[in-house]
């Protein structure tokens, strides 16, 4: 009770042991104990502006803009959306430029927070879709939503990401893919999630294929193309029958956004900024911090 009085309820010694008719002593004592045995737990906390941190991101890994902010306690990519939807506005992109969206819970999240207007401009997925039933795999549905709240058009891509090499040329030659997947090379702003190494992520949280669980020296991907902590690319089987936007078309791109929250992304987004797989970054304080902390250590 003399905790709260005085830690939750701010008041002083003298009027605690007043009320409770006993010494200032008494109370002093009380609250050192309190202390001592783990009932109160003081901490001091360094505090670091989003905007700095952002600006130190920029130089580590030589990205073109990142959006921090305050480390959430909920809500995943939902309080990303706001940073997103300023770096977003102030690409200005104009009707007809061409917005590709990755998939995954935190642009999911970012989603089901919603997206500025952005009138006349073309959304398409950066792959094609898959059979998991979770929302965050939906990625024509991704691409649906987002056209709706910015005020575009949708193009949608009715095949797998991952077919058999004689499939995928079959649904590369439908004209509705064909439409969709042209505009890979005209994307001005893409949107991606930056993932995991495998043996970090949840199982419902990846469409791993077993030679892709095998890549043990993947920092990460974006839309499945493997990389290092360096940056390097990792080659596996199957990469050659996805249906994805390319890293050649990523690094045309204007400008690519990777959204990614959680401490343990730090070495998979440093590999995305190194292999140029994404040029900007939405994050919290607590990722960012982490990053620096891995750009700093000896590799």
């Amino acid at each position: 009770m003399v905790a709260k009085m005085h830690y939750e309820a701010d008041l002083p010694q003298v009027q605690i042991a007043r009320q409770l008719g006993v010494s200032t002593a008494t109370i002093s004592r009380l609250l050192q104990r309190a202390r001592a045995e783990g009932i109160v737990r003081i901490e001091v906390r360094d505090l670091v502006v989003p905007d700095a941190l952002g600006a130190e991101l920029e130089r580590a890994l030589g990205l073109r803009r990142v959006a921090v902010i305050e480390s959430p306690t909920g809500g995943g990519g939902m309080a990303l959306a706001g940073p997103l939807g300023t770096m977003l506005k102030t690409a200005n992109m104009a009707p007809g430029s061409v917005l590709a969206l990755g998939w995954g819970r935190t642009i999911g999240g970012v989603l089901e927070a919603g997206l500025p207007p952005m009138p006349g401009v073309q959304v398409v997925p950066a792959t094609g879709g898959m059979s998991q039933h979770q929302a965050h795999f939906q990625i024509n549905e991704f691409a649906r939503v987002a056209a709706e709240q910015i005020g575009g058009t949708a193009f949608f891509i009715h095949a797998p990401v991952l077919p058999s090499a004689a499939a995928r040329e079959s649904f590369l030659a439908d004209p509705g893919i064909a439409q969709a997947v042209a505009l890979w090379d005209r994307i001005d702003v893409a949107v991606v999630g930056v993932g995991l190494p495998h043996a970090l992520n949840a199982p419902d949280a990846s469409v791993a294929t077993p030679d892709e669980q095998m890549l043990v020296d993947a920092a990460g991907d974006v839309v499945r193309h493997y990389f290092d902590v360096r940056g390097n690319p990792i080659e596996w089987d199957g990469a050659d029958r996805l249906i994805a936007v390319s890293p050649d078309q990523l690094h045309r791109a204007r400008l690519v956004i990777g959204v990614a929250a959680g401490e343990a992304k730090a070495i998979s987004v440093i590999g995305a900024a190194r292999a140029r797989l994404i040029n900007a970054l939405v994050t919290d304080a607590a990722t960012a911090q982490a990053i620096l902390e891995r750009v700093a250590a000896p590799v």
